[in-house]
């Protein structure tokens, strides 16, 4: 090592050699056959190309080759194309600063010819005889430009990729390894613009062909056929706009959540970023509802002004910076927030007896999947066996619902009264009136003017019957069986009333009634300069959940009241993850997240318990309430507090009409 620096030292500055210097800078962009598909197929998109063909074998290694129908390059241009920091789409500082191409360093082209032997073909006319074909083959040597016919458009062929270079090669994987990777790089282009037709195919074989189209129904198919139609099945739908951001696109529901954070796409101004801010934006509008050690699912849009996110953070160009980050992540997180909350039965229910347009048709569907009570209606019709059997499906129609809650007040017509008349809850709703003779929370929260606004029941109505139906049995004194215009619900009672509690806590803690105390002796922490500053910036922040932070010296901190729930907790850690995410995200969430821990287990243990019988008021209490309450589909520690089946499942279950 000793040898090898002296001899670095004595050597005189020069320019390198320009192969050597290519391949160095293929070193950034040139990871594996996956990052050179990217680069070839980013440059197609922005030749404004309506059709792309991307064509591979043996995973990539042996051979890429992408084509599209783009504007083309031409001859005169096409030695440049394999020169470093040679582009077409930026010509000044100005373009720079809002670049709203995908590729533009220049450095694609000559960093992959540098590793590979590449073949160039080109036409900037509509006749396809006047092609151009250039080759460069990894060493150095001028570009030999000559004729070939093309159709209008651009092919980039690249044959044996690290051929010249064994010691890159070897650390390549399987075959099937590299595809993989070739085809997410896929997914996330074909995701990112809808507008144009895609093609993949692998050693002869076609894996996707996706065609064009930018409505939403076009969307969705597509959608469905690189992410599978449970996605789309258990997605919500979003589409929001504030302070010149617009955020549109899907996000799963909580409970369709999955081991790895491998269907998690976000794209800034249609580019694919993997961003720590829009990251933790996201991970904390699920904090509440997510199963632990469970990943998000979604497919998010955010468009914003080009001018106000720097994209040339990253060689990769996979990380973005905004320029007021703060209100990029409150946005994210409050839309997100407000959208996850909203999913609950009852949300959607003035559009289902409409008729759905046909382009809508899809949109819709996921729209109420979306509340997890989508319609699966069949009509009614005669069979000739005599029984009343179910056809194809229809929506359901007013004497439907008549016929289903006659059907229920002559089960049970003790409860007629309440089926049109909803009974106003008791204070703190459920709690008090079905865990009479329990365990009791901490405190019982008392409704207030925002909990009533919230929660009072709707006009009657004859012709509608609630999402979650109605009561028919407890089943041992765990679930609560209910039926539905559609079929069966059947509802964890303790998970459901568990959530209910929770977010009648949550409300009363957070809506400016959160109880602080002051110390008798002040906490002091030794701090940095940086945590001092922070510290001295976010009064507010520290101040809206009770914690009053003083600066005592240009080091110190002291903690002088705190929120009276957390009177007991290790504050010290607690208030130096705050200035850390405070500095890095402008925002914390930590002393929140620990008050509702709390709350959580207090709701847990002031919820109706498992083996309690109630009564069917009580149960149907307790579903009018999982109505009305935000996030109710799953219990505080993200696990789903009902299901549904309908008809047609039953049916299937017992080979009904097959």
């Amino acid at each position: 090592m000793t040898m090898l620096t002296e001899t670095a030292t004595q050597r005189r500055i020069r320019v390198l050699d320009p192969r050597l210097a290519n391949q160095i800078a293929a070193g950034e962009v040139v990871e594996r056959p996956a990052s050179v598909a990217k680069e070839l197929v980013e440059n197609a998109i922005d030749a404004g190309s309506r059709r792309i063909e991307v064509e591979l074998e043996a995973g990539g290694a042996r051979l890429i080759r992408v084509r599209d129908d783009g504007s083309g390059i031409a001859e005169d241009d096409l030695p440049l194309a394999l020169s470093r920091h040679a582009t077409s789409k930026i010509a000044s500082l100005d373009e720079l600063e809002g670049v709203a191409s995908l590729g533009f360093r220049g450095e694609a082209l000559a960093s992959i010819s540098s590793v590979s032997r590449l073949e160039l073909v080109s036409n900037v006319d509509e006749d396809p005889r006047g092609g151009w074909r250039v080759v460069a083959e990894g060493r150095q040597m001028e570009p030999r430009v000559t004729p070939a016919p093309h159709p209008r458009g651009t092919s980039v062929t690249v044959r044996d990729l690290f051929f010249n270079t064994p010691a890159r090669r070897k650390f390549l994987r399987t075959e099937k390894t590299e595809y993989g990777h070739v085809e997410e790089a896929f997914r996330r282009l074909a995701l990112s613009r809808f507008d144009i037709a895609w093609v993949l195919r692998h050693n002869q074989k076609t894996v996707h062909q996706l065609p064009p189209g930018d409505d939403a129904a076009a969307r969705e198919r597509r959608i469905a056929a690189l992410l599978g139609k449970g996605f789309l099945d258990n997605a919500l739908h979003l589409d929001l706009e504030a302070g010149g951001l617009r955020l549109w696109g899907w996000v799963g529901l909580p409970t369709h959540s999955r081991a790895q954070a491998d269907q998690q796409y976000f794209f800034v101004n249609g580019r694919v970023v993997r961003d720590r801010l829009v990251a933790h934006a996201i991970r904390q509008a699920y904090r509440d509802v997510l199963f632990h050690g469970r990943h998000p699912v979604f497919v998010l849009y955010l468009e914003v002004d080009p001018l106000v996110v720097d994209v040339n953070v990253h060689p990769t160009k996979h990380e973005v910076r905004f320029r007021d980050g703060r209100m990029v992540h409150d946005f994210l997180f409050s839309s997100l927030h407000r959208a996850l909350a909203e999913a609950r039965p009852g949300e959607q229910e003035a559009a289902d007896d409409e008729a759905v347009p046909a382009q809508d048709a899809a949109s819709h569907a996921v729209r109420e999947s979306a509340g997890r009570w989508q319609q699966q209606p069949m009509a009614l019709h005669q069979r000739s066996d005599g029984e009343a059997g179910r056809g194809s499906p229809d929506r359901v129609t007013p004497d439907r619902v008549r016929a289903f809650m006659d059907g229920y007040r002559a089960l049970h017509p003790e409860h007629e009264e309440q089926l049109l008349t909803p009974q106003p809850a008791a204070p703190g709703g459920v709690a008090a009136e079905v865990a009479r003779g329990e365990r009791q929370a901490a405190f019982t929260p008392s409704k207030t003017a925002a909990d009533t606004s919230r929660q009072a029941p709707a006009e009657p109505d004859a012709t509608r019957a609630p999402p979650l139906g109605y009561a028919i049995a407890q089943l041992h004194g765990v679930y609560i069986l209910a039926e539905t215009e559609r079929g069966l619900v059947m509802v964890d009672m303790h998970a459901a009333h568990e959530r209910i509690v929770y977010e009648r806590m949550k409300t009363q803690v957070h809506d400016g009634r959160l109880d602080a105390q002051p110390l008798l002796v002040p906490v002091s922490l030794a701090a940095s300069a940086a945590e001092v500053a922070t510290a001295e910036a976010e009064r507010e922040a520290f101040a809206r959940f009770g914690v009053e932070l003083d600066v005592a010296g240009p080091e110190t901190l002291l903690v002088r009241q705190l929120p009276t729930l957390l009177i007991d907790a290790d504050v010290e850690p607690l208030i130096r993850d705050m200035l850390a995410d405070l500095e890095r995200y402008g925002r914390s969430d930590r002393l929140e997240a620990h008050i509702n821990e709390l709350l959580a287990t207090m709701a847990c243990h002031g919820s109706v318990r498992a083996n309690r019988r109630l009564t069917l008021a009580e149960m149907n209490a307790l579903l009018r309430d999982m109505e009305r309450t935000e996030r109710s589909g799953q219990c505080n520690h993200g696990r789903p507090t009902w299901t549904e089946m309908s008809m047609r499942e039953l049916d299937r279950l017992f080979l009904r009409g097959q």
